[in-house]
């Protein structure tokens, strides 16, 4: 990496962080989307980057008492999304090694629709969805998860519907996407698809990540959460967009 892309890959964790502070969302989509829009870095190795920061973001949120995750929700999420981080991890690397162009595209339609699903304003359900709900949108999440480490958008869309308190979906969401990250490295790291590259990104962007977000606990802006899912959502519209246009150009030529 030359010196102008080290530097515009931490302005891209930089943004990433202050969006997932705010939100609780977006890390992984906007990181990969900004990083490939700009070609900083490998893709694989922006979603090793990305996953580790998830994590180290998750384990800060699930700190202290009074967490209370519905372990009836996150058993069969993560039941069905071990199958998925595996298809989603092997597709990563053969895309990569084969039809770089093609990986572009799918990852912009991934930020379009995920973008799209965050926007939706679901009702609540009247009654918990099944546990083979659950796995199906856990298969959904992990192929998104091994693909970019980008699992978030399907359960944040499953979570919310259910007739459960704020508190108990937040806490399960980040159980299950914390859970989702040790399963993608248990799988990357042993099969040789966590590079030096990404070890030194991850040196790198850890520290900076773990201090934004400090920061923004302590001092969180006044704006108000829709106009920051507003402002979120139309940057991963555009990065989606500028990701597709020329991976479509391409494929025609």
């Amino acid at each position: 990496m030359t010196g102008w892309q080290f530097a515009a890959f931490l302005g891209c964790v930089a943004l990433a962080t202050c969006a997932q502070s705010i939100t609780g969302f977006a890390m992984a989509l906007i990181l990969l989307g900004l990083a490939s829009l700009f070609d900083l870095a490998p893709l694989p190795d922006v979603a090793n980057v990305a996953t580790v920061l998830s994590l180290a973001s998750a384990v800060i949120a699930l700190r202290g008492a009074g967490r209370s995750p519905d372990w009836a929700i996150w058993k069969p999420t993560v039941s069905g999304s071990v199958f998925g981080y595996g298809a989603g991890v092997a597709l990563m690397a053969w895309l990569n090694a084969n039809v770089v162009t093609v990986l572009r595209l799918l990852l912009g339609v991934v930020v379009l629709a995920c973008a799209a699903i965050v926007l939706l304003r679901t009702e609540p359900l009247a009654r918990r969805s099944s546990r083979w709900s659950f796995r199906g949108f856990g298969f959904v999440s992990g192929v998104l998860g091994g693909l970019f480490s980008a699992s978030g958008p399907p359960l944040v869309y499953q979570y919310y519907r259910q007739p459960v308190t704020l508190d108990v979906v937040r806490d399960t969401l980040v159980a299950a996407l914390a859970t989702g990250s040790l399963i993608r490295l248990a799988m990357v790291v042993p099969a040789g698809q966590f590079t030096l590259r990404s070890l030194l990104l991850c040196a790198v962007s850890l520290p900076l990540a773990m201090a934004l977000t400090w920061w923004l606990r302590r001092h969180p802006p006044k704006w108000r959460r829709e106009t920051v899912l507003k402002i979120v959502c139309g940057l991963l519209g555009i990065t989606g967009v500028g990701l597709i246009g020329p991976a479509v150009r391409a494929l025609a030529g």
